[in-house]
């Protein structure tokens, strides 16, 4: 009997830490910020057209693409895209780093798989 009660135990401890790994990773998953999601589908929207079907597609495509590159790597990324259309000296860092180029292919990668996926 004791044995059955401490097998029990065991069980719902591990069901514990199991459904706390499952929100952690969903957390992970969704760290971008409502706001920021907004954004992108109005900008999406505009591109594609205003329509429910653009709706989905563009819902789905930030999904996707939450999915696949962290928040930060996002905003890192939409930074380098804004700053290297400045014109002169000011926008040149934006254009030439390894660093810009890094996170531009990284965002564009993910916009890719989006478009396959959503589109």
């Amino acid at each position: 009997m004791a044995l059955v009660g401490s097998v029990r135990r065991i069980v719902a401890a591990l069901m514990v830490l199991a459904a706390m790994a499952v929100i952690a990773h969903a957390q992970d998953l969704n760290d971008y910020p409502t706001s920021a999601r907004v954004e992108y589908v109005f900008g999406c929207l505009k591109a594609n057209g205003e329509t429910r079907q653009a709706i989905e597609q563009c819902s789905c495509s930030i999904d996707v693409l939450a999915s696949l590159l962290p928040y930060q790597r996002y905003v890192t990324a939409e930074t380098v895209l804004s700053m290297s259309q400045v014109r002169g000296d000011m926008g040149s860092p934006f254009r030439t780093s390894e660093q810009a180029a890094s996170a531009l292919n990284d965002l564009r990668r993910a916009q890719a798989e989006a478009e396959v996926r959503c589109f």
